[in-house]
């Protein structure tokens, strides 16, 4: 594991600390289970029930119906995961991250964004980039 030094140790600690407030802000308890709120990530994200089906590749009745689903739950896991990733490489609030994650071009993928990568199912190449960027990969 690379030694860190204390603002790259401060910025990933600071990076955590925001995704263990996130995820606790996005829990909610439905059916006697606990589970990410659908109604508070699209809410967060600024989107509509019509996007956020179209890029989970579900549909809406299931988004109205059975926000606990675990395709649904999937995707919104996967969307917090580059989230976090781009605040650890970007050092953003919220809303900057929200920003990149949703209107930054990739090179690397055609200039489409981590948001459009995630809906065709390839965050884990995201979050690889993202990891080279932040270990010092310059593209």
């Amino acid at each position: 594991m690379p030694h860190l030094n204390a603002p790259d140790r401060n910025e990933a600690l600071t990076a955590a600390v925001q995704t263990v407030e996130l995820i606790a802000f996005l829990s909610d308890r439905t059916g006697g289970h606990q589970v990410l709120s659908l109604a508070k990530f699209i809410e967060m994200m600024g989107l509509d029930i019509a996007s956020f089906a179209r890029e989970a590749h579900v549909h809406r009745s299931t988004v109205i119906h059975a926000p606990a689903a675990q395709s649904i739950q999937s995707h919104i896991r996967a969307n917090l995961q580059v989230l976090a990733a781009v605040a650890a490489v970007s050092g953003d609030d919220l809303q900057g991250v929200i920003l990149r994650y949703r209107n930054e071009p990739l090179a690397p993928f055609n200039y489409k964004t981590a948001e459009a990568l995630v809906a065709e199912g390839r965050a884990a190449d995201v979050l690889n980039l993202l990891e080279s960027i932040q270990a010092g990969f310059v593209g």
